[in-house]
């Protein structure tokens, strides 16, 4: 295996956002009453700019990771709306 390949392996896999997940199910379990809007509006747009990086540098990766990790963002957002509501 090439070293870029490998270290383009390392890059995919550290870059997804299987952390997210265990927030997601809380949600879904407990309401998102306790989940601050603010830090899900930050989060989000550190996310994005991280996407107009991957975009501006062609790198896929952080391309991928990104739209994962703002597809995470705006279930916990949509979530904590609907048990708000």
């Amino acid at each position: 295996m090439r070293i870029d390949t490998f270290t383009t392996m390392i890059g995919t896999v550290a870059a997804t956002t299987l952390s997210f997940v265990p927030q997601l199910i809380k949600i879904r379990k407990q309401g998102g009453r306790d989940l601050s809007t603010g830090m899900l509006l930050l989060y989000l747009l550190g996310v994005s700019l991280w996407l107009a990086y991957g975009v501006r540098i062609n790198a896929v990766e952080v391309i991928g990771a990104n739209i994962v990790a703002e597809d995470k963002i705006f279930s916990a957002l949509f979530m904590k709306l609907r048990s708000d509501a």
